[in-house]
């Protein structure tokens, strides 16, 4: 058997240390095949985003792997044309949808951008929701890393 090595988060979550990330992997059941795939290797962390328009085959692939989904990691990511509060709630809520998942294990904003106190509040909501969990960034240089904590007064679980 073999083992699955985890990163601990500054929030006590676990994550898998090795990820299977799904960027520019066409929805053309390519991702499909490739993280059932992967999930058949022992891949247990599933790296997807709305930006990547393959939310609803990862789901497809990670149902149909006969896998509790208790047993995978997966993280998707908020676009920046979403950050705005309500389009936030509104692309959590499309994302579980695509995914066919009642949660995410890691959420992210996808990079630095426009109303991100706005995002975080939506991200932060969610979370006690049991929709996604834990909150983090993506793509945040050391500086805007620490404009962000500022402002939200929340350390993200992961960069």
């Amino acid at each position: 058997m073999t083992m699955i090595l985890f990163f601990q988060l500054n929030d006590g979550n676990r994550i898998p240390a090795l990820g299977f990330g799904t960027f520019r992997i066409p929805a053309d059941r390519s991702i499909y095949s490739a993280v059932s795939n992967a999930l058949k290797l022992r891949y247990r962390h599933i790296d997807t985003a709305v930006a990547y328009f393959n939310e609803q085959e990862v789901g497809e692939a990670i149902k149909d792997s006969g896998i509790p989904c208790q047993d995978i990691w997966v993280t998707s990511k908020l676009w920046l044309q979403d950050y705005a509060y309500e389009a936030a709630q509104q692309a959590i809520d499309t994302s579980l949808e695509k995914l066919g998942l009642d949660y995410v294990d890691r959420y992210l904003m996808h990079q630095p951008y426009g109303t991100l106190n706005e995002a975080w509040q939506a991200m932060r909501e969610a979370q006690p929701a049991g929709k996604i969990n834990p909150l983090g960034v993506s793509n945040f240089w050391p500086d805007q890393l620490k404009t962000l904590e500022l402002m939200i007064h929340v350390k993200p679980a992961v960069n």
